[in-house]
């Protein structure tokens, strides 16, 4: 038997992404997601969880999309104010990670001051498991005592993982209908493994903030219909 967690990441990107989530974990296999502290969605996804208590729901740390939710984090974006694009990250002056755990300290506090409790933290483009953004994923797991999403197979130092494995391939071209169907094949019996999905309805937001966008469609008919398996759990 495997127990699975199939979370949802971008909760809060708006509000077509929220209200494909909360589809696909009321009449779906999804029973996770993370929430974006700063986007245009956030407020109705916080409303949403609160109606829908029994989906766990984690904070997606965000670096690479928006706008910070502090003022004096030079370092984290660029001329205009926003964060970085992922494709840009790399290329930004140094980052500070005094000024990245003051501004990821506020997006946490801001989930906390909402009134729900946080299972577990990940990030938005996998941001937290850069080796140089570490110390920082370090002190926050451990302040907040919330564990973090592994990096494939491969756990972060430091960190409490939140599950043993996760699997980053339901995205894209590999979105398929028979993708649960195969997945006891690929895993090993008793482990405990956290599928990441981006299931969502289509609204403006997501089309002109997003790269990713009628995929996510696919998922949602996918996550919504699909029987799993017998030997797959849900946790």
């Amino acid at each position: 038997m495997i127990n699975l967690l199939i979370n949802a990441d971008d909760f809060g990107f708006s509000q077509g992404v929220n209200h494909g989530i909360i589809d696909c974990h009321k009449y779906g296999i999804v029973n996770s997601a993370t929430m974006m502290m700063n986007m245009a969605g956030t407020e109705h996804a916080i409303e949403l969880a609160k109606q829908n208590p029994r989906l766990k729901v984690g904070i997606h740390l965000v670096l690479t999309c928006g706008r910070p939710l502090l003022q004096d984090v030079p370092s984290l974006v660029d001329d205009y104010g926003n964060f970085n694009s992922l494709a840009n990250l790399a290329k930004a002056v140094d980052i500070s990670l005094d000024e990245l755990e003051r501004e990821w300290t506020a997006q946490v506090e801001r989930f906390l001051a909402s009134g729900l409790k946080p299972t577990h933290l990940d990030s938005h483009h996998h941001v937290h498991t850069m080796d140089q953004l570490l110390p920082v994923i370090q002190k926050l797991s451990n302040k907040y005592d919330l564990p973090v999403r592994v990096n494939g197979n491969k756990l972060l130092e430091g960190v409490k993982p939140l599950t043993d494995l996760s699997l980053f391939d339901f995205y894209g071209e590999s979105v398929s209908s028979d993708y649960f169907l195969h997945l006891h094949d690929r895993l090993e019996e008793g482990k405990t493994v956290e599928i990441m999905c981006h299931p969502a309805y289509l609204d403006t937001n997501l089309l002109k903030g997003s790269s990713y966008t009628h995929t996510r469609l696919k998922e949602l008919e996918i996550l919504t219909s699909v029987q799993l398996p017998g030997e797959l759990v849900l946790l």
